[in-house]
């Protein structure tokens, strides 16, 4: 006797699409997972083994030389404590005026609400350029200061769009209409109910605000002058490019070009780690509101 006699029989067109299905995501999976594990791997191996391609899997020759010239260096902990510095920093001001911008533009009774979404709009294909914000940022005398590096760039016109949608597809008007009838206004309505109704958007966009700030490397290369004002990233490019200034410089003698030029393939690998780690270890902690993030406005009804 069968175990489910009125179990429906899936169709084997159903059973070979499926089969298929997780064959290919499961290949991709380790298409995208096998660089990331290799670069571990490479960062905790001889550089002999990494430069004539027998590492594959595991680590060969283990070695902590890569991560204790990277972390013996004191300019990466002085670069650590300004990018978490800049990142909280922005991260928090960029969220919360994110969400603000994206709530009033989503309201239908913000007088003049159209022709500020379009100039939002505007500004995201047409900019004066780096050499007027240069200009812009000196003349408000903020050159080579920490609080630019917090405001540069915590403000992105796609995030606000990204919240405006979610306020507007998720969140009904007559809420608003039942909580103006007991006497809340808009500033209660926005924080009381609104902002706790809204986890997975403020997630989403506080985990695309962080990795921003996290990479960023290219406004502290123009505005800042102070070395202990350097983030993260600016030090770990300094780190690179010494290793292969210094293998250039001994050129004239092969063994220590050897040396140094394996020495410079163990740090890259080291830096790489010391620099993605941190912010993939935030990830875990708020995937269950990003995932429900990403699927806004996927399903309406």
């Amino acid at each position: 006797m069968a175990a489910h006699p009125n179990a429906i029989k899936e169709p084997t067109f159903d059973r070979v699409y499926f089969a298929i299905t997780k064959i290919l995501l499961i290949a991709l999976l380790i298409i995208i997972l096998y660089p990331l594990w290799f670069v571990l791997m490479a960062s905790m191996s001889d550089a002999q083994y990494v430069n004539n391609g027998t590492l594959l899997f595991y680590p060969r020759g283990f070695t902590g030389l890569g991560y204790q010239r990277t972390i013996l260096n004191e300019k990466v902990w002085i670069g650590y404590g300004n990018t978490i510095l800049y990142t909280v920093g922005g991260t928090l001001i960029g969220t919360f005026c994110t969400v603000l911008a994206g709530y009033s533009l989503s309201r239908s009774d913000l007088p003049g609400g159209s022709v500020i979404m379009k100039l939002y709009v505007f500004t995201m294909y047409f900019g004066g350029g780096m050499v007027p914000f240069y200009i812009v940022v000196r003349n408000l005398g903020l050159l080579d200061t920490r609080f630019l590096m917090i405001i540069v760039s915590c403000i992105s016109v796609y995030n606000i769009i990204l919240v405006r949608s979610y306020f507007v597809t998720s969140l009904p008007k007559e809420l608003y209409e039942a909580a103006s009838i007991d006497g809340c206004g808009n500033g209660r309505f926005l924080f009381q109910i609104v902002i706790p109704l809204s986890k997975a958007i403020i997630a989403v966009i506080a985990l695309y605000v962080a990795v921003s700030y996290w990479n960023s490397y290219f406004y502290a290369l123009i505005f800042l002058t102070d070395y202990h004002k350097y983030p993260l990233q600016i030090f770990l490019r300094e780190i690179l490019l010494t290793a292969n200034q210094n293998t250039a410089d001994t050129a004239t003698d092969p063994s220590a070009a050897q040396m140094l030029a394996q020495m410079s393939s163990v740090i890259k690998y080291s830096v790489i780690v010391v620099s993605t780690v941190p912010i993939i270890c935030v990830y875990p902690f708020i995937q269950k509101y990003f995932v429900q993030g990403v699927m806004i406005g996927s399903v309406k009804g």
